[in-house]
């Protein structure tokens, strides 16, 4: 924790830099995370040179944390975190009918979740659905980084589900990351870039039961330090007759068309087609 913290002081083209390099040296040391970053990426129509770009990108990502994170909460993004479509957004909210906002591993999703809560989390606060860490130093570290004005974490378990619904009914916003692998029991097998990957169906259910509006974001990172830009899109309303394993597919098909715009900044190198774990069971009660 104390090198994060040092390291959260940087200046952020200083970590960008240096995360470049270790994203490079990750994928020079290990084969299997060199084959998968590559075969994935390929495969879904990214060019060689926006697969390298991807290369560098999962790199910064991993050194923008500690600024990220651990940045005092007085000290907001501000200007760091520009806005594009957020009229859009604006007027979702105004509908008070709840809001559920997806985002891919695209460019810096944590800063998304962080300038939505600054801008607008004091209209409709933002539950989104958070992962303990296993060890308790990066525990601590997430939730210093999450626990944020406007910002709320709901557990990966049951009790977690049933928090994002209640917010939803309650006119608030609920994040979801729907590229991620679910536990066994909460997704189903549809296609993504072509191959079948295992998709959580929670986006879809929290659309059929809530009747929230529904939004699509990603953050992009711009070039040597210069800050991010948050950019909104619309969902395509779905079909009247879309069942759930329908409308999971179509959640992929939107994911598949956003990460497309800027392949170089998405996190290719993450298993998306592994297979599910053990769904977590802790605080049914």
């Amino acid at each position: 924790m104390f090198l994060l913290r040092w390291m959260s002081r940087w200046p952020l083209w200083l970590l960008h830099a240096c995360g470049a390099l270790a994203g490079w040296l990750a994928f020079a040391l290990s084969g299997a995370y060199r084959r998968r970053l590559w075969s994935q990426a390929r495969a879904a129509g990214s060019s060689a040179a926006q697969t390298r770009g991807a290369v560098a990108a999962a790199g910064r990502m991993l050194f923008e944390i500690p600024w990220l994170w651990l940045r005092p909460q007085q000290r907001p993004l501000g200007d760091w975190a520009q806005w594009e479509g957020a009229e859009r957004l604006q007027a979702l909210l105004d509908q008070r009918r709840g809001l559920l906002m997806m985002t891919p591993h695209l460019g810096c999703f944590e800063v998304a979740a962080q300038a939505y809560a600054e801008r607008f989390g004091a209209q409709a606060p933002m539950t989104a659905l958070s992962r303990p860490a296993r060890k308790p130093w990066l525990r601590e570290l997430v939730a210093a980084g999450r626990d944020r004005p406007g910002l709320k974490a709901a557990p990966a378990t049951l009790a977690g589900v049933r928090q994002m619904l209640r917010a939803l009914r309650q006119g608030e916003t609920v994040g979801l990351l729907p590229d991620q692998v679910p536990p066994e029991g909460l997704g189903v097998w549809v296609p993504f870039f072509g191959r079948p990957a295992y998709t959580m169906t929670l986006a879809a259910r929290l659309m059929q039961q809530t009747g929230a509006a529904v939004v699509l974001l990603w953050c992009e990172r711009l070039a040597w330090g210069r800050g991010f830009v948050v950019h909104v899109r619309e969902f395509p309303t779905p079909p009247p007759d879309a069942d759930l394993e329908g409308l999971t597919a179509q959640v992929n098909r939107t994911m598949e068309a956003l990460i497309l715009e800027a392949p170089q900044q998405y996190l290719w190198g993450y298993n998306r087609y592994k297979n599910p774990r053990p769904l977590d069971l802790g605080g049914t009660s």
